[in-house]
């Protein structure tokens, strides 16, 4: 550098013309080029830090402002520089401010070490708010849709049972109305079990799992508009496509393999149909509902295998006193819909064998994923000097 300086003010003196000038009447050339590059070096590179810090502020809400320690002119720019979260603990320690926080910013006031005067603040991050306001929004949301759901359904119910003789109301009272409805619905029934007999238990076992699968999901604690649409949907189409039909030709087949009238016949049917028959069931529901929560083969084998007894020996305390009446007194196409209202009960437990840890798989991956996004999320730290 001192001989750039020497060759230039060499070339310099070599002109008569102009060292005759005044010293004021110089132009500016004759500093030194060390200068020329220093100002050339300050003036791209508060550009280029004002160019890093528009991308910072645009890139991340995140920002932490500091006061620079340095007294070189180079240094004192806006300028942007990544902190780990050692680092920011460490210049916090070493700057020795105290910092005090209004609503989402946090101001810091002090010292630096290098005695350098300076002010900075923070600017706190609301996205832990905003995840709230949209997790309460989603709520709202879904509580609006299952109360419609429900309201629909209950309506469309009810007013199909309430207007089975609506073709013959004219002149009727609303005493007469309410007091034929449950014998002509009873009578319409018959009729279904006689044209359509597998398609009526179907949609009987249907509804039958899908308010089971309502129930337990309220009775685990969740409040009455706020279940799990998908998981009540998928306990409802098992059972409208597999119970309702296999139950139809199951006890067909029970009264086939048991044709006799003596006292025995109950207790052997009820037997066969709390092993061999609710074991197979069990297993059916648990492992389509498990294909449709798009698991696994392998975790389906495995919680199937540690679930199948506790599921089974469950069934021992509610399903023999059931049955008695079942194979006792109800008659063969009548069974299932007495089953059916059994079920409400059962399906509490089905649904929540099957369901629990998968539920429990999906609440412990919750935090680890909200643990890695908030790590992903960079650290930027603003510099700026007075």
């Amino acid at each position: 550098m001192a001989a750039i300086n020497s060759m230039a003010s060499q070339r310099f003196v070599g002109l008569p013309y102009y060292n005759s000038m005044p010293a004021k009447s110089k132009p500016f050339l004759t500093l030194p080029i060390s200068s020329y590059i220093r100002i050339a070096d300050i003036t791209v590179a508060g550009f280029r830090n004002r160019l890093l810090t528009a991308a910072a502020v645009a890139l991340t809400d995140d920002i932490n402002v500091l006061p620079v320690q340095s007294e070189d002119s180079t240094d004192q720019q806006v300028g942007v520089a990544p902190l780990g979260r050692e680092e920011e603990s460490n210049l916090e320690l070493q700057s020795g401010s105290s910092t005090s926080q209004i609503g989402g910013f946090a101001f810091e006031s002090g010292a630096g070490v290098g005695g350098g005067g300076g002010v900075g603040f923070s600017l706190s991050s609301s996205s832990s708010a905003s995840l709230m306001e949209v997790e309460e929004r989603d709520k709202m949301v879904d509580r609006a849709i299952n109360a419609s759901i429900v309201l629909a359904a209950g309506t469309f119910a009810i007013t199909k049972l309430l207007t089975i003789d609506m073709d013959y109301w004219h002149g009727w009272t609303i005493y007469e109305i309410v007091r034929y409805a449950p014998q002509h619905n009873w009578t319409a029934y018959e009729e279904a079990l006689k044209t359509n007999p597998v398609l009526a238990k179907m949609m009987i076992s249907g509804v039958v799992y899908s308010i089971g699968d309502w129930i337990a999901q309220c009775y685990a604690g969740k409040p009455l508009f706020e279940f799990d649409r998908a998981r009540m949907f998928r306990s409802g189409l098992t059972g409208f496509a597999l119970h309702g039909s296999l139950s139809h030709y199951y006890y067909e087949f029970c009264e086939f393999l048991f044709p006799f009238q003596d006292w025995w016949v109950v207790p052997a049917k009820v037997a066969f149909d709390q092993t061999i028959w609710t074991a197979t069931w069990n297993s059916i529901y648990y492992v389509v509902l498990g294909f449709l929560r798009f698991e696994s083969p392998a975790n389906i084998f495995i919680e199937l295998k540690a679930t199948f007894w506790p599921m089974l020996t469950a069934g021992w305390k509610l399903w023999p006193f059931a049955h008695l009446i079942t194979y006792g007194v109800i008659p063969v196409e009548q069974r299932l819909l007495w089953v059916d209202c059994v079920e409400l009960i059962w399906v509490m437990i089905l649904s929540t064998y099957s369901n629990e840890k998968s539920e429990a798989r999906h609440s412990e991956a919750k935090p680890e994923l909200s643990e890695e996004s908030q790590s992903a999320i960079p650290k930027v730290v603003l510099l700026v000097s007075f």
